[in-house]
């Protein structure tokens, strides 16, 4: 059903941490078991905030089907609508928890007080290792392309046709490296936070959601 289009996803990204978690419990040490408890700490709060995102994102629409999103915001005037807007940043806010970016994670560190995502795949080497990495890589990628979908879709095919792909193809490349050099700027301009800050962290993000849909409710922008 389109409507579960918006909830599938924020379940297909639960599954997957789901299954990680476990994958480092399974190891046995203390280390896989606190990252699994730290992992499902951060999905625990930042699931309800990206359930938000992609509810205030859809009452422009009136549906949670991305593509009606999408092809909705390329049709509407190019401006700032304040909803938006608050969306994009409580997007941005969840997707470096996700990603384990700072200031949430430092996905470098092995410092064994502040590691999440680390900790997870400390025990880990050879092709398993290899295959966490890459899923983590997708993840980071598939957060990015949705938010770019969302809240900066234009440049993006609007056809299902080859040539179309391949001429959004550029588009979306450009749209990446500006994306991580923004990235970058956030974690050179941020420290990692102690680990009983992300849930204000994380709360912040559903409040700055709410705010959007309120803020659509009472000015209908």
């Amino acid at each position: 059903s389109p409507a579960a289009d918006a909830i599938a996803l924020v379940g297909l990204f639960a599954l997957a941490r789901v299954f990680i978690s476990l994958a480092a419990m399974d190891i046995g040490t203390a280390f896989g078991s606190m990252g699994a408890r730290r992992e499902m700490l951060v999905g625990f709060l930042a699931e309800p905030a990206l359930l938000m995102v992609l509810f205030s994102a859809s009452l422009l629409t009136g549906s949670t089907l991305l593509t009606s999103m999408v092809e909705n915001v390329i049709s509407r005037e190019l401006a700032i609508y304040p909803s938006l807007a608050f969306a994009g940043v409580a997007f941005t806010i969840v997707a470096l928890a996700e990603n384990a970016r700072i200031p949430v994670d430092n996905p470098t560190t092995h410092l064994e007080l502040t590691m999440i995502h680390e900790a997870l795949i400390l025990e880990y080497s050879g092709r398993h290792l290899a295959l966490m990495e890459w899923a983590a890589s997708l993840k980071l990628f598939a957060y990015s392309c949705i938010g770019l979908a969302i809240f900066f879709p234009w440049g993006i095919a609007e056809a299902n046709h080859p040539l179309a792909l391949v001429a959004s193809l550029p588009i979306l490349i450009m749209k990446l490296a500006i994306g991580g050099g923004l990235l970058a700027l956030i974690e050179m301009g941020s420290a990692k936070m102690r680990i009983f800050r992300v849930p204000e962290f994380l709360t912040a993000a559903f409040l700055l959601a709410v705010i959007g849909m309120l803020v659509h409710f009472l000015l209908g922008a």
